[in-house]
């Protein structure tokens, strides 16, 4: 869902609540610029799955290095 600003009804809503006109100008600046930053719902499920695939990745390569040196240490005190 795209967000979009009436920017002119913007100011007009801001000096008709009593703002100066450059003060509301201003403020209707800051709320149009910050629409790009805007990260969007499905943006951030994409994202934190392919963070989570990731982790799992590692964590699997984790474990399978943490049993193979287990293994290793255990062929090397003879305890297996």
């Amino acid at each position: 869902m795209a967000y979009t600003l009436d920017t002119h009804a913007t100011v007009r809503e801001l000096t008709d609540a009593g703002l100066d006109q450059p003060v509301a100008e201003a403020i209707t600046a800051v709320i149009a610029r910050s629409e790009s930053e805007l990260v969007t719902r499905n943006f951030f499920k994409t994202e934190l799955r392919a963070e989570i695939a990731a982790l799992e990745k590692r964590l699997m390569l984790y474990g399978l290095g943490l049993a193979g040196l287990l293994f290793a240490a255990l062929r090397f005190t003879g305890s297996g």
